[in-house]
């Protein structure tokens, strides 16, 4: 599982983008641990990624 730091780093967006997108619901689907951070698993973001190529053209 990616961290948040590794996925804004892979999407080139900043922390705060993120939270953002994670409030609107349009971020990649995040899982919480039990101390309460978030986790976004590879196939999750590889998915997302996926339905969003469309639009970055």
């Amino acid at each position: 599982m990616l961290t948040v730091a590794e996925v804004c780093a892979e999407l080139q967006i900043s922390r705060s983008t993120f939270y953002e997108w994670r409030a609107k619901r349009r971020a990649p689907r995040c899982v919480t641990l039990p101390n309460g951070s978030l986790r976004v698993r590879r196939g999750d973001l590889d998915r997302w990624l996926d339905a969003h190529e469309d639009g970055a053209r």
